[in-house]
């Protein structure tokens, strides 16, 4: 037997596993590292966070990745020569803090790397009828397992496009697997520069899960916040409170017929960016607006969306109908930390009592870090939760392998 082979098949027979879990999303601020000790799979799934800590990335970095993100025509050289340079970027990071944290990289069994998306393309945003749902993460696995010197499991999105799905949202697997509990009908709803939620039902039926995108997070926010300010975001919403949301904007920004397709749907930075506000200022004749107006507007259609999606999806379940007080929101992302967009949440959805996902014992900053050392777990020892035929949650196993040797 190979060695390699074998040593995965001694990691996978262990009675607790090791696994660091990396993400870095759509807001390219930086790389979440979560070292995670895993017991156990599915539903019976234990994990205890050892470590975490969030990498920034300088502006160079950013700038170097920005040049082919979210862009229809780009340098295909500098989409080449980023896919190598991003892994073995991650791989120094991951070396640097197992420095930092004395933990011996041998005693680390697998690294779960979702990698940088660079595009990402379902069939609602290319209808090219010809085309599957295609998405691009970069960050190549190979470099990272040889630069770390541990077997790593990346590119965890291709099998769920090839089986159905449109490449996300991935986090349902691990919502389902970590914050499932009976008696609770729970709504994880995370907020980076994509919004999405899972819903998860308190008869714990993995039939009845469902996740989709809602639209925008703080993707414009950010990248307005970027443009005329120089700044990675709003801090706490301190521009956009000063102003006042526009409703007419506010109507033109939500005019785009992904808000009428039926869920479960993906998107991204591809339909939603400062093109998307230019255009829709245009359309309403307010390029006028100042930089407060314009954040105000932005925070509440990023809070509108989120809610009517909520709203269309959740609320004709007969348990809600029931019973609307068994709900239950649990937010992560960058937009918990916006008082703004959680403002108008609150205000939007009165009947749900929000919180975070920090009261369920899982930061809401390494959550996604930890949902993908999850989907790592399930690779090696899981891989058994029927999630049914529900459109966008095929029962996969996901992650390709790469070896250090």
């Amino acid at each position: 037997m190979n060695q390699n082979i074998k040593k995965l098949y001694s990691i996978a027979q262990k009675e607790k596993r090791i696994i660091v879990g990396l993400m870095s999303g759509t807001s390219m601020d930086g790389l979440d590292v979560a070292l995670c000790e895993f017991r156990k799979s599915g539903g019976d799934t234990e994990i205890v966070l050892m470590h975490f800590d969030t990498i920034s990335f300088p502006e160079d970095i950013k700038d170097e990745i920005r040049k082919v993100f979210a862009r229809k025509e780009i340098d295909f050289q500098q989409l080449c020569v980023l896919n190598p340079w991003i892994g073995n970027l991650h791989g120094q990071i991951v070396n640097d803090l197992l420095l930092k944290w004395r933990i011996p990289t041998e005693k680390v069994d697998i690294i779960a790397s979702h990698g940088q998306t660079v595009f990402h393309s379902p069939k609602i945003l290319h209808r090219l009828e010809k085309f599957p749902n295609a998405t691009l993460q970069i960050g190549d696995g190979d470099h990272l397992a040889v630069k770390t010197g541990i077997i790593t499991l990346s590119d965890f999105r291709q099998k769920h496009c090839a089986a159905g799905g449109e490449g996300a949202p991935l986090a349902v697997y691990g919502d389902y697997l970590i914050f499932s509990k009976r008696g609770e009908n729970r709504i994880l709803l995370n907020m980076g520069g994509i919004a999405n939620f899972t819903y998860l039902a308190g008869n714990l039926d993995a039939n009845e899960v469902f996740a989709s995108d809602t639209g925008p997070g703080n993707t414009i926010i950010d990248a307005y916040m970027k443009k005329y300010f120089d700044l990675p975001y709003d801090e706490d919403a301190r521009i956009a409170r000063q102003g006042d949301v526009n409703q007419v904007l506010l109507t033109a920004l939500k005019q785009d017929d992904f808000f009428m397709k039926p869920f479960p749907k993906t998107t991204g930075p591809e339909l939603f960016n400062l093109e998307y506000l230019a255009n829709a200022q245009q359309q309403s004749n307010t390029t006028y607006l100042s930089d407060e107006n314009i954040l105000a507007t932005l925070c509440r259609f990023s809070a509108e969306t989120i809610a009517e999606a909520i709203q269309k999806s959740i609320l004709q379940l007969p348990e809600y109908i029931v019973n609307p007080g068994s709900f239950r929101i649990y937010g992560s992302g960058g937009g918990v930390h916006n008082p703004l967009i959680m403002q108008f949440l609150k205000e939007l959805l009165p009947d749900f009592d929000f919180r975070l996902t920090d009261d369920l014992g899982i930061s809401g900053d390494a959550k996604e870090a930890i949902l993908f050392a999850t989907l790592a777990n399930e690779a090696l020892v899981g891989g058994k939760t029927d999630f049914g035929s529900r459109k966008g949650i095929p029962s996969v196993s996901m992650g390709k392998i790469s070896f250090p040797q």
